[in-house]
């Protein structure tokens, strides 16, 4: 697979003055370099850098790529073509399915799983790699339906009071030569705000892969000094789907927030108090997050799945308003038993997934390479708790009492203490 690289930023955030912003030094080496080094460890070997400010200084440093075992060809923009439209320049290059750093990311992630994933749709138009964050109020986010498929997409400047799923478009992106028709040549374009609404408005498929590996931008001295430091420390690397991975794995309804058990409804999805600041103890911790939840009102047919979406939407705004976020969410719809007026037959099965069987527990494992024995499950139900079992977690009950979310999770964390090898 090619790799197109847009090292066209000047680093002025930064204070760069001699140097483009993809050279800016980060634990011992510029960016584009610990770039370069990723992809060719993914037997990625094919890389266009498409520059302009400052490029002598991309093109003197890497040269034809030889010495890193890659095969560079540098293209140099006259004047600024935008984050989209510099591709039109290599349009007869890209004939195949192609990868795309944005050249301010400092990230390492598994390329493979993340080319296998693009590989179930080869019809669409391309991949987003995209992941939640600390702070959705101020990013640019994205709709995602169940099956994984872009629906919309929503920038940072939008109307107060509204519900988002928190996903952010990481700047990864794998795309279909097909995008090129929709870039027009010598112009300034942008991915974000022209080319992708552009898709959807035609209706051409996008697709999401989320992930919980390191991957952000260094746009500001802060983030490049947490990004010298999280590599230096190991973490960047250590959160690579390579590696096994901790998890603390939550009930949904009586843990995070007040049991729907009476009323479903939106309106009246609430926080319990601590919950907010228990995850966001969970993500500073360097655990993965993960939400697990029986929602047998699917099956009974009391509850659709796009009201399902809306109540998870509500949940992740106001955890990200704390600053907290969950990596992933699985559900299980179903529900065995009948005689529910308006049920839905399909869903009316005795499954794997719903608790206090463990396959939601199981799908999570084998999507984020969890190790599941030094993992842990806060729950309020016994269902809970012998899920937790099943997969081999260590488990917390909590009765919102005596024992809370943050209760649970201040243990789990005294618990662990240097033995947690996820810390950040």
């Amino acid at each position: 697979m090619q790799l197109v690289i847009l090292a066209g930023g000047k680093g002025t955030r930064l204070g760069l003055t001699d140097v483009p912003k993809p050279m800016a030094e980060v634990a011992g080496k510029p960016l584009l370099e610990w770039q370069i080094e990723l992809a060719r460890r993914y037997n990625i070997r094919d890389i266009f850098i498409l520059s302009g400010y400052l490029s002598n200084v991309i093109v003197d440093y890497f040269g034809d790529g030889s010495k890193w075992g890659v095969n560079i060809k540098h293209i140099i923009e006259e004047t600024p073509l935008g984050t989209a439209g510099g591709l039109r320049l290599i349009k007869d290059e890209l004939k195949e399915r192609f990868l795309v750093f944005y050249g301010d990311i400092v990230m390492d992630f598994d390329i493979d799983v993340f080319i296998d994933f693009d590989r179930q749709d080869v019809a669409s138009y391309g991949t987003l790699l995209v992941h939640p964050n600390s702070h959705p109020y101020d990013s640019d986010l994205l709709d995602v339906d169940k099956d994984s498929y872009v629906t919309g997409l929503i920038p940072k400047t939008r109307p107060a009071g509204g519900v988002y799923n928190n996903l952010v478009n990481a700047a990864v992106y794998i795309l279909s030569p097909k995008i090129l028709g929709f870039i027009a040549d010598d112009t300034l374009s942008d991915f974000g705000k022209d080319i992708f609404p552009a898709l959807l408005a035609a209706n051409k498929q996008l697709r999401a892969y989320r992930t919980a590996e390191y991957v952000m931008d260094m746009g500001t001295k802060e983030r490049l000094e947490k990004a010298t430091n999280a590599i230096a420390s190991g973490h960047v690397a250590r959160l690579n789907r390579q590696n096994k991975r901790s998890a603390v794995f939550l009930d949904r309804d009586g843990v995070i927030n007040k049991d729907l058990d009476t009323d479903i409804s939106y309106n009246n999805f609430e926080l319990l108090p601590n919950a907010a600041k228990a995850i966001a103890l969970i993500n500073n911790s360097g655990y993965l997050c993960i939400v697990v939840t029986n929602q047998p009102f699917l099956a009974k047919g009391f509850l659709t799945f796009e009201e399902l979406a809306r109540i998870h939407k509500k949940m992740e705004t106001l955890l990200g308003v704390e600053r907290a976020y969950i990596d992933a969410i699985y559900y299980c719809p179903h529900h065995p038993e009948r005689g529910f007026s308006g049920e839905v037959a399909e869903l009316k099965i005795d499954c794997e997934c719903r608790k206090p069987k463990a396959g939601m527990l199981f799908a999570a494992q084998r999507d984020y390479n969890i190790d599941l024995h030094n993992s842990w499950l806060i729950g309020d139900r016994d269902a809970d708790i012998q899920a937790g079992r099943t997969a081999g977690c260590q488990c917390i009950l909590v009765d919102n009492e005596k024992i809370d979310i943050l209760n649970a999770v201040h243990y789990i964390l005294e618990v662990a203490g240097d033995n947690n090898q996820n810390t950040v």
